[in-house]
This record gives structure tokens, sequence and C-alpha cells, in this order.
């Protein structure tokens, strides 16, 4: 038995060392990703299966240069899936000193058009157990990594930001929670277990997320003695931040708040010692 967790282990750690690896190369403070302006270069990660209950599920894994080891990030797609958008968003996070996971929730598909988004939305939120197991499954993928420091945040956005809170609510522990514009709930009972400090980024005009009920959700962290750094822009549409290149002149600026306040999010949660 020993014998064989050794050669396990020997074979993991040289995967790892022939993965596909980004320069690291922090972007100077007050300027943004080229990926969310849509000027990202060629993929630099990799495709990587990591739930054995769907083999279908084909995540995408960018891995920073160097020994680390690096804490991770682990990002929930939009409700059209895991589009290149999102995997060069991984890549800009890995150039930040972050294993980035990209999740797959849809088995490898992806919509391409509304009604087929919304498809597969109510498709996989209908079994909200599955959605769960699929992110822990992705979270157990990290934490198998020599390279990983063992601090994680999840990151979503629109419906996968609602599914990020749902996780930090019923998925294995994690370290952070970052909501972009993802449906909310104020029910203490549930969100009571949430053990570590929330980040969120709202639209004032988002009709599908009223200002109501993100001012709900702050009041019931605030409540809850929860820390949040949660934030409305306006000015702006649903899906401003991923996608800052449909109106650059006007969600320029607010991205690069928010892009900032994220970095200071991350480096509390997933750098500090405690």
């Amino acid at each position: 038995m020993h014998l064989r967790l050794l050669i396990a282990l020997s074979l993991l750690a040289l995967a790892i060392s022939l993965e596909a690896t980004v320069p690291q190369s922090s972007i100077p403070n007050g300027t943004l990703p080229a990926a969310i302006f849509g000027k990202a270069g060629p993929l630099q990660g990799e495709a990587l299966g990591y739930d054995p209950d769907d083999p279908e599920s084909s995540g995408y894994l960018a891995v920073p240069e160097g020994k680390g080891p690096f804490p991770a990030v682990l990002l929930i797609h939009e409700w059209n899936g895991l589009v290149p958008r999102i995997k060069e968003t991984a890549d800009a996070f890995a150039a930040e000193g972050y294993i980035a996971l990209a999740a797959d929730l849809y088995s490898g598909r992806t919509g391409n058009n509304p009604r087929e988004n919304m498809a597969l939305v109510r498709e996989t939120l209908a079994k909200p157990e599955r959605i769960i197991a699929n992110v822990n499954a992705a979270v157990k993928a990290l934490k198998a990594r020599p390279d990983f420091t063992g601090k994680v945040a999840t990151i979503g956005w629109c419906y996968g930001g609602g599914v990020a809170l749902s996780y930090a609510m019923g998925g294995e522990h994690h370290d952070g929670t970052a909501i972009f514009y993802g449906r909310l709930l104020d029910d203490p009972a549930r969100m009571k277990h949430i053990n570590h400090e929330i980040y969120g980024t709202f639209v004032s005009n988002d009709p599908g997320i009223p200002m109501k009920s993100v001012d709900k959700f702050v009041q019931t962290l605030h409540t809850l003695g929860i820390r949040n750094d949660v934030h409305i822009y306006d000015e702006v549409s649903h899906g401003f931040w991923l996608y800052v290149d449909r109106d650059p002149e006007k969600a320029t600026m607010p991205a690069v708040d928010a892009w900032e306040r994220l970095r200071g999010y991350l480096r509390r949660t997933l750098h500090s010692q405690g």
C-alpha cells in the first residue's frame, strides 16, 4: 500500500510538472485584464475532467508559472456555460498568482441564445445537490495538488454568482465567495452557515436583481455578523464586468473599481495567515 501511494504521488507530481503554465505578470493598479475587454491572447491553460460522477463535464485549469504553493480561485460561469471568455479570465487570475479552475456545470454544453441558456439554467437548478457535488469535486481536485496552499475562493457571475452563494452555504469548506450580479436570498437560517467574508458587485438598474433584494441581503449579513464588501454601481448594466468591451466608455471605470476591490478581497481571504 505504501509503495502504491508513493507511485501515485510520483505520477501526480510528474503530471503537474508537465502542465501548461501561465507566466505571472500582475497588471498595474488602475488597469484591467485584457480578457474582459475581449483582447486576451491564446488560451494558456488546459481542459480538466474533475468530476468522476459526470464524465461529460470538462473544466478549464490555468496554473501560474513557478513552484508555488499558490492559493486558488474556482470560477463559476454565467448562464451560457464555460465559454472562452471565462477561460481567458481564468488565465488572467493565473497571471495574478492563483491556480484558477473554471468549473463546468453543464456537462460540456454551452448555450448559443437566451432560449438555450435558460433551458440549461433550469435543468441544472432543478438538481441543486448535483451542482454542489460538481463544485465539491472541483475543490477536491484543487486540494489534491501539492502546489496548492489549501485556500480557495469561489467567484461567480450571474447564474454562477447565485451558485457561488449556494455553495457558501452548503459546500465543502472554502475561504471566500465573490458574487457578481447573482441571485440572492435573505434567510438568516440558511445564511448563518457562511463562515467567511462575502464580496458582491451589483448594478442599480438590474431588472433581475432589484436593489431591494441586495439591501436585504446585506442587512442579513450584518445581522449575522458576516463581514462583507458589497457595492452597487450606477450607469452600467448587468454583465458589465466580464464584458467591458460591450460599453467601454461607461463600464471601464466601474470595472476597474470592482477589480481592485476583488484583488484586495482575495488578498484578505486567501493570503492571510488566519
